[in-house]
């Protein structure tokens, strides 16, 4: 909504104003098939932007593909799906989890334990870097959480607990276990609220991340919020987006959004405490690209625009250039931080132009 208003203040998109129509998929899967249906075949959109996990979206996919519609996605994702109408604005594997790997690689660290919540997107992650280890030298003991194998091959690797798990001391004790001969690590695709219990565990344990680093996927700036943050501080994240990040145009991008919410947001948006966060940044990079294709391709017709960031289309966002690729995915910087006691990322590593490649699974010899 702030970037629409800021494009509309600026004169729009071919001269026309762009009207907002929000719908909430109230965290149930089907719900999201239905909205996309209600926005594609009722409103008529030219495009939207959301979802959040990776279950919502595939379920909205055949939708946008049967009325040929156009979705930019922008929540960190685990990859080997390339819809052509999608436009993955997210971080896929290779601009999250395989930088952040190669960096404890390089810091020395020779054990991993995976962890996540039971679905598609630590599943998926987790068995690409399994493969991904094994083909950096990491022998199969020194990978903790679990292999299950089907015959000789390897199909599920890590630790997994449901959606709002709460019970982590048996988990934690074999996380503790595992690292108590040094150079361990754990990868933690955990997804919202049972982080909290988790890094409490973590804390309660003795574990420091000076003993253990824990590096997360799912949590940003924002999930921050509501975390106890003494509980992660030192731990890391792998972002192509931070807030800390000195530059004129995040610098730009935190003090117009500041302003928008002071002066223009509705009375539904939450304006106390806010921050930036990657999902919003690619959220708004997304819009940026959507109007730069419209205004190339000369209408806002979804095949066309899709055309249009098909041939590269570029933006110069917060979180540094932005540029569209062939297969709907988007080459952009990662950033390696380290957690600080307010909430923040300390940079750690800039990963400049990184691709974005979907298709990773049995890539790795």
């Amino acid at each position: 909504l702030f970037t629409f208003d800021e494009i509309n203040d600026n004169g729009g998109v071919l001269g026309k104003q762009i009207e907002a129509v929000v719908a909430d998929g109230a965290s149930d899967w089907p719900v999201f098939a239905e909205k996309a249906e209600q926005l594609l075949a009722k409103d008529k959109v030219a495009a939207t932007f959301g979802c959040w996990t990776s279950v919502s979206r595939k379920f909205a996919l055949p939708v946008y593909e049967k009325y040929n519609g156009l979705l930019f996605y922008p929540v960190q994702y685990e990859g080997e799906e390339e819809s052509p109408n999608i436009i993955y604005t997210a971080e896929a594997v290779g601009q999250q989890a395989i930088p952040a790997v190669d960096y404890l690689l390089a810091e020395g660290y020779k054990k991993f334990y995976l962890i996540g919540t039971d679905y598609v997107y630590p599943q998926t992650t987790n068995i690409v870097l399994f493969e991904y280890l094994l083909s950096k030298g990491i022998p199969v003991e020194n990978i903790g959480g679990g292999i299950r194998y089907e015959g000789d091959v390897a199909v599920s690797a890590g630790n997994y607990t449901p959606f709002g798990h709460t019970d982590f001391q048996q988990i934690v004790a074999e996380i503790k276990d595992f690292s108590a001969s040094g150079e361990a690590c754990v990868i933690n695709t955990i997804n919202g609220d049972a982080n909290v219990p988790f890094f409490k565990e973590i804390a309660a344990s003795g574990l420091t991340s000076d003993d253990c680093p824990i590096v997360s996927f799912s949590l940003s700036e924002d999930e921050f919020r509501g975390l106890p943050t003494k509980d992660l501080v030192g731990h890391l994240g792998c972002w192509t987006y931070f807030m800390s990040i000195d530059s004129a145009a995040n610098d730009k991008f935190k003090a117009d959004f500041q302003t928008w919410l002071a002066t223009k947001a509705p009375d539904a948006v939450q304006k106390e405490g806010r921050v930036t966060c990657s999902p919003m940044v690619l959220s708004y990079d997304g819009v940026y690209l959507w109007k730069a294709a419209v205004e190339k391709a000369g209408t806002f017709e979804p095949s066309a625009v899709i055309k249009a960031l098909e041939s590269g289309i570029s933006f110069e966002g917060p979180g540094g250039t932005v540029t569209s690729q062939k297969n709907h995915h988007v080459t952009k910087t990662v950033y390696i931080g380290e957690t600080l006691e307010d909430g923040q990322f300390e940079i750690l590593e800039v990963i400049p132009d990184v691709y974005g490649e979907p298709w990773l699974k049995g890539t790795f010899k």
